[in-house]
């Protein structure tokens, strides 16, 4: 059958818990919420129907790698 669509392929990913989140930037539960809600920047999250958040492990990574981006033009500009 070959490869995956990328669609198909978001679909099947696994889902993380704030928690699961938190451990793997080493940060709070506490700011992994207030980040996928309020405060900038955001970390991009999928909102249950029950009111559970859920994230892609994708989407993390594209959250740290624009966070890089972000930090070295700010070191360039000084």
């Amino acid at each position: 059958m070959g490869s995956l669509s990328t669609t198909m392929q978001e679909a099947v990913e696994l889902l993380l818990t704030a928690e699961e989140v938190a451990l793997m930037l080493k940060v709070s539960k506490d700011w992994v919420w207030d980040h996928s809600s309020r405060r900038l920047p955001y970390l991009p999250v999928i909102r249950m129907s029950d009111g559970a958040l859920r994230y892609r492990a994708s989407g993390i990574e594209e959250f740290l790698k624009e966070r890089e981006r972000v930090s070295h033009l700010r070191r360039k500009r000084r």
